[in-house]
């Protein structure tokens, strides 16, 4: 971090010069690393995930965002994901309950792994460009939230799943599931972001 300093007439003042950030190129490489591993994962177990309801969708992700929450307490692990870890499995789950909302009922459970990794990309690209208009209309100000901040997020996000899947699937006026997925998915990726720039600890 460096500075500048900005004169006005006889008053000088120091500000912090904070270095650009680019935001699409480390949301683009966080989803790369994401994206490994679920290509890697599916190599090792085909598309064993077609058999979730979403549900069940709700109740892993809870599991990953409620062990976050636990390790943010302690900051001890006797097994082997870390944060970092917990936050790119939620950034699959996210991808996979899109897809299996976007699924009909007669498609088979087994997926080719090249047709997998085309649906992966065309719902990654749906969170990509929700992320790019809330930048657009909120200024980033993701960059100034804690990780619990995050967590508590994708807590409510996945009680709000539940609720709507006790609720037949129907809303009155609230967004859907797939757009509490997409939240879960970004409020994710930004964590994995925060946690390379050494702002968040992993």
């Amino acid at each position: 971090m460096s500075y500048i300093y900005i004169k006005f007439r006889y008053l000088i003042i120091m500000e912090k010069s904070v270095p650009a950030k680019n935001t699409n190129g480390q949301y683009d490489q966080a989803v790369d690393h994401c994206k490994s591993i679920f290509l890697k994962k599916t190599r090792d177990y085909g598309t064993s995930w077609r058999v979730l309801r979403t549900i069940s969708i709700a109740d892993q992700l809870y599991i990953k965002a409620r062990r976050i929450r636990t390790l943010q307490k302690t900051s001890e692990t006797r097994v082997g994901e870390d944060k970092q870890g917990e936050f790119v499995a939620m950034v699959n789950y996210g991808v996979i309950g899109l897809i299996q909302l976007s699924l009909g009922a007669d498609t088979p459970e087994e997926i080719p792994a090249d047709k997998a990794e085309r649906l992966y990309d065309g719902q990654m690209a749906r969170a990509r460009h929700t992320m790019m208009d809330k930048n657009h209309d909120y200024g980033e100000a993701w960059r100034d939230m804690s990780q619990e901040g995050f967590v508590d997020l994708i807590l409510m996000k996945i009680l709000r799943i539940r609720q709507i899947v006790a609720n037949d699937g129907t809303t009155l006026i609230s967004e859907g599931i797939d757009s509490n997925y997409i939240d879960i998915i970004n409020y994710s990726l930004f964590a994995l972001i925060l946690i390379g720039e050494g702002q968040h600890s992993a």
